[in-house]
């Protein structure tokens, strides 16, 4: 009885094989692709994320006794984010990395100069109410504070978050106090004086960037394994939670347009007002960093601004239709910084 082999011939063993291989290559490179697009494509996918959900959320019958809770929650959930943010940022930063650099005054001055030059404008000039909400509108995009995630941005992009995050924290404070004075100037409103303007704000900016320093302080002092693991595991955390809080500001920047009253040529002046400032900001703030070297961090500093914050000032202080200036300027910045990730991502493109 002869003997019968249950084995294919090794060559279509080998055909079977390469094709096997071929298959799994064309997954993984098409996961590489996916994967690569989302890296590329984040900031956007986010935005895009913010705007689609809002429009869902308030279209669907089923949530409309569910929007008072569902402001809240945001309203907890958004400080959390920075929060968890800055703590992670900061445990990577040494109290002696935050020291002022010359830049760190030019960028300044630049600041205060132009915001009390529109509101020394807004406050004596002769101009029509459009007007008003369009000079209101340079006010709140020049005086804004450098957004707290910005150094997540900026140490994606390879610059320094200490020196950005020193910026920020003078910032703030400058705010605080200049703040106060020019836009009870600009935009008298009854109660509203020096003081409890200035413990406001300061109330409303300083908790979310002392708090998480001190944290990491304390972390940094008395758990160095937990500090030294959050630096080495959580690498790339601040920037996903950062996705998130922009995925929520957009929802509330899209809502803030939505229910604006305006017609459609002064929210047309109000976006170019804030695409101008967005432009010339990033552009200075990039001219003064590179030549102190830092770039990166300046155009960040100047550029990148805490739009929801802007949006709090428009309603407190100014003509609450001027919020939707910072939501224009939310739109503008990332739009930005998209450009400069996917740059980064690409350089021989």
């Amino acid at each position: 009885m002869a003997f019968i082999s249950n084995k294919q011939p090794y060559s279509i063993v080998t055909k079977k094989r390469k094709c096997t291989f071929a298959t799994k290559l064309e997954q993984i490179i098409s996961a590489m692709t996916f994967f690569g697009f989302l890296k590329d494509w984040s900031l956007p996918i986010a935005m895009l994320s913010g705007v689609v959900a809002y429009f869902v959320y308030v279209n669907i019958p089923l949530f409309d006794n569910t929007h008072t809770a569902v402001n809240e929650f945001i309203a907890f959930l958004q400080p959390a984010l920075i929060f968890s943010m800055l703590f992670v940022t900061f445990c990577k930063i040494s109290f002696r990395d935050l020291k002022l650099e010359k830049w760190h005054f030019i960028l300044l001055a630049f600041q205060l100069i132009t915001f009390i030059t529109f509101s020394l404008i807004a406050a004596f000039a002769p101009i029509s109410p459009a007007t008003r909400v369009l000079t209101e509108s340079f006010m709140l995009c020049l005086i804004c504070p450098t957004a707290t995630a910005a150094a997540v941005i900026t140490a994606r992009l390879g610059g320094s978050a200490a020196s950005l995050l020193t910026y920020t924290i003078t910032m703030n404070f400058a705010v605080a106090l200049v703040a106060p004075l020019f836009l009870t100037l600009a935009h008298p409103i009854q109660g509203n004086d020096f003081m409890s303007s200035f413990l406001l704000i300061l109330g409303r900016v300083f908790p979310l960037l002392l708090c998480p320093l001190f944290a990491a302080s304390l972390v940094r002092r008395f758990v160095p394994k937990l500090q030294n693991f959050i630096v080495k595991s959580c690498r790339n955390l601040p920037f996903y939670l950062w996705l998130v809080a922009l995925s929520l500001a957009i929802g509330i920047t899209t809502k803030s347009i939505v229910h604006s009253n305006l017609s459609f040529w002064v929210q047309m002046g109000i976006a170019l007002v804030s695409l101008v400032c967005c432009i010339v900001q990033f552009a200075f703030g990039r001219y003064i960093g590179g030549r102190y070297g830092d770039a990166i961090a300046g155009g960040q500093s100047l550029g990148q601004k805490n739009t929801v914050f802007a949006i709090w000032l428009a309603y407190t202080f100014l003509t609450p239709v001027t919020s939707i200036a910072g939501g224009f300027y939310s739109i503008w910045h990332n739009s930005v910084n998209t450009w400069q990730l996917y740059r980064k991502n690409h350089p021989k493109k």
